[in-house]
């Protein structure tokens, strides 16, 4: 990827919807040259590759960002029980698994154990493939919360001073990301969702120190009450925001410059769709209010879109229904579920999960300067999206040059 030139391609630049149908993709040190249509490609040393990408549509890399690639896709119910010998080994793999399913980048929004951090330096060092990652650590919850469990997933601690001190504790684990859970889920007698963990100051005192510490925050949030509280206090990046009612999305769209939302849907779908296989019944998941929990998504997904929020991908991957490799499925709901255009969706995955990961706008767009991660397609998602989940159909180009994270090394990768 020193100097390229991909000719003749579709070209979707990710700067807005439009395509280019005969189109050229400069890479000049890792990073893009030039992106547009053919004529007007400026001229190109004598020495630069050029190879012909008739027939295939080339996009940025797109960004994860709701990733667990420590989960072992397992049980939903049995997240946190898997030894941090085995869900380190099966992190490796579904790093790479990852990164050919044309995810270039990813956000953690939670590790078990410190795995995310071990994934970040080998990545980072070239030991193993995988995409940019902002490493999270364990989920920080209160006690009686949706993550109030045993195993490798939980950081448990009440009150203001006792959270200030778990985000210190993560800093000095070297996260780039601490995730929370303001609410629960339907399955969780103890904490549903509706039923806020932390009271304001305690989600105050989490947001303060770790942005202090130039770390962000990542929330679960399916009610409007979560995702109320999570919005005052500052959290950047919010999962699910099923349930929102005109006041949450108004609070939104006044912060919606640092704030991402990501629905988040893979879980309430396959859960549905999947659930006897769990050993559980229809009947139970309908009486559970999976089923209303898709319905109101849909209406808040609407809701978001008007009010011009930025929406990411990214679906909880990484259990046994909605297993790692399958990240791509979130495009598909994205289309069918919530009545996106296909070029809408791939700016969710691309440009916006970019800036997500970036703020600076580094990743995501094929725009001159920017990185040069590269997907090309044999197959046009503008008219099926469902090719990206095909990954025999993805040639998968990341770039060397560094976008760091806080802890960030080289940024090398295969």
């Amino acid at each position: 990827m020193d100097d390229i030139v991909y000719t003749h391609a579709t070209v979707f630049s990710a700067v807005d919807e439009s395509v280019v149908t005969d189109g050229a993709v400069w890479v000049r040190d890792g990073l893009v040259a030039y992106a547009g249509p053919m004529q007007a490609m400026p001229e190109v040393p004598k020495e630069t590759q050029q190879v012909d990408a008739s027939g295939q549509f080339i996009m940025p890399g797109m960004t994860e960002t709701h990733a667990h690639l420590s989960f072992a896709d397992a049980s939903p119910f049995a997240i946190g029980d898997t030894s941090v010998e085995d869900a380190t080994i099966t992190a490796v793999g579904n790093a790479a698994k990852m990164l050919a399913a044309g995810f270039t980048a990813a956000v953690s929004f939670g590790s078990t154990y410190k795995i995310d951090v071990a994934l970040r330096g080998a990545i980072e060092a070239g030991q193993i493939m995988g995409p940019r990652l902002l490493a999270a650590g364990r989920d920080l919850g209160a006690t009686a919360s949706n993550v109030d469990s045993k195993g490798g997933l939980s950081h448990i601690a009440d009150g203001p001073w006792a959270l200030r001190q778990a985000v210190r504790e993560q800093r000095r684990d070297r996260v780039d990301i601490v995730k929370i859970f303001i609410d629960g889920e339907a399955i969780n007698p103890t904490n549903p969702p509706g039923e806020l963990s932390f009271c304001d100051e305690e989600v105050a005192a989490v947001v303060s120190e770790a942005h202090r510490r130039k770390m962000r925050v990542a929330c679960h949030a399916r009610s409007a009450a979560a995702v109320k509280q999570a919005v005052r206090a500052g959290v950047d990046f919010i999962g699910h925001a099923n349930y929102l009612d005109q006041e949450a999305v108004d609070l939104l769209a006044a912060a919606k410059d640092p704030i991402f939302v990501g629905p988040a849907i893979a879980w309430e779908v396959q859960y549905l769709a999947q659930c006897e296989s769990l050993g559980v019944s229809k009947a139970t998941v309908r009486a559970q209010g999976y089923e209303r929990e898709i319905a109101a998504t849909v209406v808040t997904v609407e809701k978001l879109r008007a009010a011009g929020i930025k929406m990411v991908v990214g679906g909880d991957y990484g259990i046994s229904i909605a297993p790692h490799g399958t990240y791509a499925k979130d495009l598909e709901y994205f289309v069918e579920l919530f009545g996106m255009r296909p070029a809408e969706a791939l700016l969710c995955a691309t440009k916006n999960g970019g800036e997500a990961y970036d703020p600076k706008g580094r990743l995501g767009t094929l725009s001159t300067g920017s990185v040069a991660d590269l997907v090309l397609v044999d197959g046009d998602p503008l008219r099926d999206i469902t090719v990206l989940q095909d990954h025999s159909k993805l040639t998968v180009l990341k770039s060397p040059v560094s976008v760091v994270s806080n802890f960030g090394n080289t940024g090398l990768v295969y």
